[in-house]
């Protein structure tokens, strides 16, 4: 496919802005969004016309399949803005192929990437206003694809619809989060969909979840499904853990979610020289380490969370609180991401993408 250019795009442009109605000091996490949205339908066995319109509500058939068989795929994305209005995103293109992984594995077809790119730009210059400057300001953005074929038997849908809308965010988790290790549920099993962003995969785990959250936890990292002997990931995150100045993670498999922010702090430690291995890791593993004093720090990775804090974590009745660390690798990750993904210092990668 030749490459895109924005006037294959149909715009239409809001006639007002709901931005003056909006506490840009006072956000909750996905509730509020910009004025305009990115969509394409599929039909006939191929990507039609992209559009973008403002942002409204859709009609769709109660026998869509999406409703009845779970055909959807999402990401998760941030754009930036410096002070001197300049729009980033970071490493937009490890999302546009993300999503195509997570749907081929759902029978989707895959999204043109020039598609996805192009139309993300135009979206996000028409909402520029939306991307406030500061640090942890940014505007979050969902693409995501639906099957929209009305029919209710058991197959694959022959019409989609991909999207892209955006939410304007702040920090996602203020405070170190307390963790339950899975002992029960799991999140996926092995030739899943874990590695997938399905939305599906997101429904599983709120019930566990919400029994987490009574005993006072916020998360669960989720265990391997066949003896729950292994750490894997959490609900919105992958993990990292610090023992003695040795950074661990779980390495990739068809359970565990291929995160950007993930590889992008394997880099970044990479950089600095510090120790890392990628490797199983067992709960046992780290309840020695916490008795012992080598456990020094555990913590999330994710585009909401960025780099989110463990500071204790439960597992067969027994809670093993982590001391807070002065000086800690989460803090100064998320310094460097941040610092990158702001425009605020040198990008050795090519990371930031400039949206001109």
């Amino acid at each position: 496919m030749t490459e895109m250019n924005s006037n294959e795009i149909d715009i239409v442009k809001a006639q007002t802005s709901k931005i003056n109605d909006v506490d840009f000091s006072n956000l909750t996490f996905g509730r509020v969004f910009s004025d305009h949205m990115f969509f394409c339908d599929y039909e006939d066995g191929k990507w039609q016309t992209p559009k973008i319109t403002p942002y409204q509500a859709m009609t769709i058939d109660p026998s869509a399949r999406v409703f009845h068989y779970g055909q959807a795929v999402f990401e998760g994305m941030k754009a930036y803005k410096d002070e001197d209005g300049k729009i980033f995103l970071f490493r937009p293109e490890q999302n546009a192929a993300r999503i195509n992984v997570s749907s081929a594995r759902l029978a989707i077809p895959e999204f043109p990437k020039d598609y996805f790119l192009k139309g993300l730009e135009e979206l996000l210059k028409l909402d520029s206003e939306w991307i406030k400057p500061g640090l942890g300001n940014s505007l979050y953005i969902r693409p995501f694809v639906i099957a929209t074929e009305p029919a209710i038997s058991a197959s694959p849908a022959d019409t989609y619809r991909f999207m892209i809308i955006c939410s304007p965010a702040k920090a996602y988790y203020n405070e170190p989060v307390r963790v339950l290790f899975a002992e029960k549920y799991s999140r996926s099993a092995d030739g899943g969909v874990g590695f997938a962003k399905a939305a599906g995969n997101y429904a599983a785990q709120f019930y566990p979840t919400s029994l987490a959250q009574k005993k006072g936890f916020q998360q669960i990292i989720w265990t391997d499904a066949s003896t729950h002997q292994y750490l894997e990931e959490a609900g919105t995150m992958n993990i990292f853990f610090r023992i003695n100045d040795t950074l661990i993670t779980a390495p990739n498999n068809d359970r565990i979610l291929d995160g950007i922010t993930r590889k992008s702090v394997i880099q970044l430690a990479d950089d600095m020289d510090i120790n890392y291995e990628v490797r199983r890791v067992s709960v046992q593993e780290i309840k020695d380490a916490v008795n012992d004093g080598s456990l020094k720090e555990i913590f999330g990775t994710g585009t909401a969370a960025v780099i989110s804090p463990v500071s204790a974590f439960e597992h067969g009745g027994d809670v093993f609180e982590i001391p807070s660390l002065e000086n800690s690798y989460a803090t100064l990750f998320k310094e460097k991401l941040m610092h990158i993904q702001h425009n605020l210092a040198e990008d050795l990668h090519g990371w930031r993408h400039e949206v001109k």
